[in-house]
């Protein structure tokens, strides 16, 4: 059976050509995927074209096609006539006020488009208006989205307008569009009647506190709108209280992002109120609202009564101790919220204590983020005794809060008896030996945790030691965070040995430790082995090139590793040789990183001759290097041949013009790299004009960077 669905990777004239070959030859054709071809205005005048005639396309995607108000007058043209196509992507493209006026008279004539994206399209004030004429009339139009334009006031009093009367349209998407109180006020009008829109997102405008008013009076009446984003809208208290009495009354908003605003107390207090009531709102979103304590005490009554909510965010915030202590109030008697963040808030050990207490009879909080406050031991203390009764808490952030051996004893206590936290991020604490010890004591009979972090304490030795003797009995724990601990390699010693055992490890995380050569040499002597590691992060371990060997032998005979990471170090070239002999054998490693390790030409030309055989690897970063223009053209060869890459990263290499000529062949020939990354390198116009003319013949680059190169391009 023919294919229903059609992705072109070629660009310009190629690429048009085969979709007006796919469009008269495929006879099922229902989606057409031009995503990043180049085919301009001249391109959408032929798809126009072949358009009238087509009875199958249900999909046609033109993102990022360089089309402009030409191209979008010849598209106009085939919704008047077209039957069939019911979604159509033109975002980021250029089509300006001329051309949404013309797809705007499109629509008015047609009767099955369901979609349209113009994200991005420099509309204006003028395109708005014209778009909001087509919906009085348009009957099918179910989702359109305008973010990223500048429609303006007058746009979006165009767009209210029409959905007074509209009948289909269930999302609007208005980010970033210079909306103003006017347009707020305007929108607000047009919800009181309207009976359809579910969904409305208004961010990153400045409706301000009269917009927000207008919109929380339509609140009021409507009874379809279920998602409201007012994210970053300059909305104050009043706008928050106005909101508020909406919420006492609305029946159906499930969804509301006030986050990013100035609320403060008395919105959130406001809101809070409503709450006691409300009956619908499933998700309340408050980040970065200058909320103190009052506005976190009056949310936390809320909750001791509301029924529904079921995520609250109100992370950046102060609501201090006495915020915590409401909240956790309400907690023991809240029977539906799931998560809660509370994130930077200045929340002391007081503030901790009263959330454990909550968390001792709490049965439905699933995740509880109190990252970068300053709970410290005692705070620690009393969470992890309530982790010892809780039954729920499945994620649990404690990163940034000053917790200490102490701290990290009580929370090893808990995981000795908890049954159902998973992930538990300890990230940027002061835990040492005796903290270490105890949560590795911990894993060898907690069997739940699947994700603990640690990076950045300060833990050595013997606390290191806890983990890897932990490691060899511990059935769940697959992802351990050790970053910049002080690790040692006599300590990687210890962890080589557990991963040589029955460990169930899939990801290891020793960055910024001093792992060096030894280190490198036990962890590869594991790797011959093991058969769940798949990720190793071994970055700032100032491993040279015998430990680059070592690495490198192992992975001759590993078969699960995919991700190793390497960044700088020290293995030079010689570490490279040994990596890249490594690649000729290895079949599983997708990802390799050695930006910054001292490696030359003579590396990079064994990478070369590696990659030109090697069929798994997908990533391969060598910024800050010294490759130069030899090493920039031997990667050129390769990728001539080779059939899986798909990121190069080159940054830094000192590659100038004969290398990026080498590159700019290597693309007219290679059909896999989508990303090449040649920033800070000595590449002049020659060099610039000569990727140009390879990307021209490339089908599937989508990313090319060359900033701060030398060349006027």
């Amino acid at each position: 059976m023919p294919a229903t669905s059609l992705k072109i990777t070629t660009k310009g004239s190629e690429a048009l050509a085969e979709a007006l070959k796919a469009l008269k030859t495929i006879p099922n054709l229902t989606t057409l995927d031009l995503q990043r071809c180049m085919i301009g205005d001249n391109g959408c005048q032929a798809l126009e074209e072949a358009l009238k005639t087509n009875s199958t396309l249900a999909t046609l995607n033109l993102w990022g096609n360089s089309i402009g108000d030409n191209g979008a007058h010849a598209l106009a043209e085939a919704p008047k006539r077209n039957s069939t196509l019911t979604t159509l992507y033109l975002q980021n493209n250029s089509i300006g006020d001329n051309g949404a006026q013309a797809l705007s008279q499109g629509i008015q004539m047609n009767s099955t488009l369901v979609t349209l994206n113009l994200q991005r399209n420099s509309i204006g004030e003028n395109g708005g208006q014209a778009l909001g004429e087509a919906l009085k009339t348009n009957p099918t139009l179910d989702t359109l989205d305008l973010s990223e334009n500048s429609i303006g006031d007058n746009g979006a009093q165009a767009l209210g307008e029409a959905l007074k009367t509209n009948s289909t349209l269930a999302t609007l998407n208005l980010i970033n569009n210079s909306i103003g109180e006017n347009g707020g006020q305007a929108l607000g009008e047009a919800i009181k009647t309207n009976s359809t829109l579910a969904t409305l997102n208004l961010s990153f405008n400045s409706m301000g506190d009269n917009g927000a008013q207008a919109l929380g009076e339509a609140l009021k009446t409507n009874s379809t709108l279920a998602t409201l984003n007012l994210t970053n809208n300059s909305i104050g208290e009043n706008g928050g209280q106005a909101l508020g009495e909406a919420l006492k009354t609305n029946p159906t908003l499930d969804t509301l992002d006030l986050s990013f605003n100035s609320m403060g107390d008395n919105g959130a207090q406001a809101l809070g109120e409503a709450l006691k009531t409300n009956s619908t709102l499933a998700t309340l979103d408050l980040s970065l609202n200058s909320i103190g304590d009052s506005g976190a005490q009056a949310l936390g009554e809320a909750l001791k009564t509301n029924s529904t909510l079921a995520t609250l965010d109100l992370a950046q915030n102060s609501i201090g101790d006495n915020g915590a202590k409401a909240l956790g109030e309400a907690l023991k008697t809240n029977s539906t919220l799931a998560t809660l963040n509370l994130a930077q808030n200045s929340i002391g050990e007081n503030g901790a204590k009263a959330l454990g207490e909550a968390l001792k009879t709490n049965s439905t909080l699933v995740t509880l983020n109190l990252y970068s406050n300053s709970i410290g031991d005692s705070g620690a203390l009393a969470l992890g005794e309530a982790l010892k009764t809780n039954s729920t808490l499945a994620t649990f952030n404690l990163a940034f809060n000053s917790i200490g051996d102490n701290g990290a004893q009580a929370l090893a206590e808990a995981l000795k008896t908890n049954s159902t936290l998973a992930t538990l991020d300890l990230t940027y604490n002061s835990i040492q030996e005796n903290g270490a010890q105890a949560l590795g004591e911990a894993l060898k009979t907690n069997s739940t945790l699947v994700t603990l972090n640690l990076s950045e304490n300060s833990i050595w030795y013997k606390g290191l030691l806890a983990f890897s003797e932990a490691l060899k009995t511990n059935s769940t724990l697959i992802t351990l965070g050790l970053e910049d601990n002080w690790i040692q390699p006599k300590i990687v010693k210890a962890f080589s040995e557990a991963l040589k055992n029955k460990c169930t490890l899939a990801t290891l995380d020793l960055t910024c430790n001093l792992t060096e050569d030894n280190g490198a040499q036990v962890l590869g002597e594991a790797l011959r082995t093991n058969s769940t590691l798949t990720t190793l992060y071994l970055a700032g371990n100032l491993i040279d090139g015998s430990g680059g060997q070592a690495l490198a032998d192992a992975l001759k005979m590993n078969s699960t590793l995919t991700t190793l990471d390497l960044q700088n170090n020290l293995t030079g070239d010689g570490g490279a040789q040994a990596l890249a002999g490594a690649l000729k054998m290895n079949s599983t490693l997708t990802t390799l990183d050695l930006w910054r390790n001292s490696i030359g030409e003579i590396g990079a030309q064994a990478l070369a001759e590696a990659i030109e055989t090697n069929a798994t690897l997908t990533t391969l970063y060598l910024q800050d290097n010294s490759i130069g223009d030899n090493g920039a053209l031997a990667l050129s060869q390769a990728l001539k041949t080779n059939s899986s890459l798909t990121t190069l990263d080159l940054w830094g290499n000192s590659i100038g013009d004969n290398g990026a000529h080498a590159l700019a062949e290597a693309l007219k020939r290679n059909s896999t790299l989508t990303t090449l990354y040649l920033q800070n390198n000595s590449i002049g116009d020659n060099g610039a004009q000569a990727l140009s003319q390879g990307i021209q013949m490339n089908s599937t680059l989508t990313t090319l960077d060359l900033c701060f190169c030398d060349s006027l391009e």
